[in-house]
């Protein structure tokens, strides 16, 4: 595994699509970090690669490993809420290939996403972590997030209900 000097970051392209959908499948197969359920094809996903545009507030950044262009995870500032009183707001997360851990990656893609929303007419971004995950609560605390509600009981995978915790962090 490459560390972050052997990684660069960019915005994510079609050619990311079935990379980006394998990595977000493991987190639908494997935990409760995504309450989606059931995997996705990557032509399922194509409208949410086609809703983070290379300007603008809704972005994608991908890491990739230099040398095999091996995606290793990706960054995400999104809709927050479908009401246009809520443009000003982003939702972000970061999801990693499965080996790709503790290498500071996170860390990383959010450096570059927070540096390409700083021309954006934004106010807040927001962040909903599924509870305990000690790796994404720290991610967001190094970047200035607070914890600012929990959602006790929001959703149910693997037949029990988890919390959702929301961190805040004005942009």
């Amino acid at each position: 595994m490459a560390d972050v000097a052997e990684v660069l970051v960019r915005g994510g392209v079609e050619g990311d699509l079935g990379a980006l959908t394998d990595i977000y499948n493991h987190y639908v197969r494997e935990t409760p970090i995504t309450f989606d359920i059931e995997p996705f094809t990557p032509e399922e996903r194509r409208p949410w690669l086609l809703s983070h545009l290379e300007d603008g507030p809704h972005r994608l950044m991908v890491a990739l490993e230099t040398g095999t262009s091996r995606v290793l995870g990706y960054a995400t500032s999104s809709q927050f809420r479908p009401k246009p009183a809520y443009d000003t707001s982003v939702e972000v997360s970061v999801y990693l290939a499965p080996d790709a851990g503790d290498r500071g990656l996170g860390t990383l893609l959010y450096k570059h996403l927070f540096e390409a929303l700083e021309c954006q007419d934004l106010h807040r971004a927001f962040a909903g972590i599924v509870v305990p995950n000690e790796a994404s609560v720290r991610l967001h605390r190094r970047f200035g997030f607070e914890h600012v509600g929990t959602l006790d009981g929001a959703g149910r995978k693997f037949g029990r209900f988890h919390d959702v915790h929301y961190y805040a962090k004005r942009l």
